[in-house]
This record gives C-alpha cells, sequence and structure tokens, in this order.
C-alpha cells in the first residue's frame, strides 16, 4: 500500500535573511524618528505660552485713564534667570505696581492647574509652581535676545525681556519703566525672540507682529 506523505511549507535560509535585512531597514529609518526634538518641544512650549498671555490680555482690559502707570498691569510674559542661571518664564499681571511679580498676580497653566510662577528665582520647582515654565532645565536654553522690539517711547529696541499685549493684542514693551499714561510703549517693528541652546543647536527664533500681536516660529510662518 503506498504511503502519502504531507509537506510543509517553510522559508528558505535566503528568504529569511532577506526578512532580517528589510526589518533592519525599517529599524534604521524609524528610529531618527522616535528621538526627542527638542527644539520643536521648546517652541511649542513658548509660543504657546506667548498666545496665551495675549489671549488673557485681549479678556482682561487693563486701560485706566485715572492710573498714570496702567501698563504696568498688561499681561505679560517675562523671561529670568533662576538662582542656578537658567532661563524660567513667568505669565503675570503686576497689579501692585511692584518691581517684583507675586504669585498671586501670575496666570494658571491650563495644561495643569499650577501657577506660572517661580518663588524668588529659585532653581528649586515648588509643588504649586508649573514645570512647563522652566526652560532652561527642560531644552538647555541658555540665551533670551529680544531684537527690533523699537516702541513710540524711545524709537529703540528696549533691551527688557518681557513682551506685554494690551486688550486690542497688540505688543509691548518697556512697560515697566513707563510713566505716562498713554500708549508710548506700542512696539512700532516686529519683535523677534530668539533663543540659544547650550548644547550648540540652531537658535530658535519667534517673531510677533506689530500692531495684531500674532506670535509665529521663524521658519514656520503658517503655523
Amino acid at each position: 500500500m503506498r504511503t502519502l506523505t504531507k509537506h510543509s511549507k517553510a522559508f528558505t535560509m535566503i528568504e529569511l535573511v532577506f526578512v532580517i535585512v528589510v526589518l533592519g531597514i525599517l529599524a534604521a529609518l524609524a528610529l531618527p524618528r522616535m528621538e526627542r526634538d527638542i527644539r520643536q518641544e521648546a517652541a511649542d512650549n513658548i509660543l504657546s505660552a506667548i498666545r496665551y498671555t495675549q489671549h488673557l490680555a485681549l479678556n482682561d482690559d487693563k486701560t485706566n485713564p485715572f492710573d498714570p502707570v496702567w501698563q504696568k498691569t498688561l499681561w505679560h510674559i517675562r523671561f529670568s534667570l533662576d538662582g542656578a542661571g537658567r532661563y524660567f518664564y513667568t505669565v503675570a499681571s503686576n497689579m501692585d505696581h511692584g518691581t517684583n511679580v507675586d504669585q498671586n498676580e501670575t496666570a494658571i497653566d491650563p495644561a495643569n492647574g499650577k501657577y506660572l510662577y517661580n518663588e524668588a528665582g529659585t532653581a528649586v520647582i515648588d509643588p504649586d509652581e508649573s514645570p512647563n515654565i522652566f526652560i532652561g532645565k527642560l531644552y538647555g536654553i541658555d540665551s533670551v535676545d529680544f531684537s527690533n522690539c523699537q516702541t513710540i517711547a524711545n524709537n529703540v529696541t528696549n533691551a527688557s525681556t518681557h513682551i506685554a499685549f494690551d486688550q486690542l493684542g497688540r505688543p509691548h514693551k518697556g512697560v515697566f519703566g513707563v510713566a505716562t499714561n498713554d500708549y508710548r510703549t506700542v512696539t512700532k517693528a516686529d519683535c523677534t525672540i530668539t533663543f540659544g541652546f547650550q548644547d550648540g543647536s540652531d537658535p530658535l527664533s519667534i517673531g510677533i507682529i506689530k500692531e495684531t500681536g500674532h506670535a509665529y516660529i521663524v521658519g514656520q510662518d503658517t503655523l
């Protein structure tokens, strides 16, 4: 009696080698995309904070004809150094006209419900402070430079590291040093804020258009 033998299909050695080579190529292409893009993360964080500052200003008219220094109360974002020499930002409205911003004058981070504030510029993050503000620690940002932020007041670029917005969304510069009840702190040219990185990565630039206050990442103007 004839016996029938069942043959099972199997991969040949050549086919296995081919599959391994293809998988290796796909892995090599995918790995770079899985790495963190620190520069883009920093750009998204800072741009969101600037736009959030303008949003707060649009919904909170600080104009007061009876207060000669009402510009000091405009919602603003300020970049400062902490105790370890690393940059962080605060988003606040300086209601008491003081030189320092108090915690109760700062905005709440919509991402976590914590203050966009750092007490006394220390290097320690308190439990009620948003970790998102510490751009030096998070992304290695080691320089912040404002360019072309000329105001009506002095017709030159103001050296302060903050930008404020009024109820119309217009950007203001140098609001903490003003002593006149007018709009002389409105910028008369588009601003560019440039952030440098400790690791030597290409600088990040964020533009803010005069009159409208529209903020965008330079090189990604459609965003």
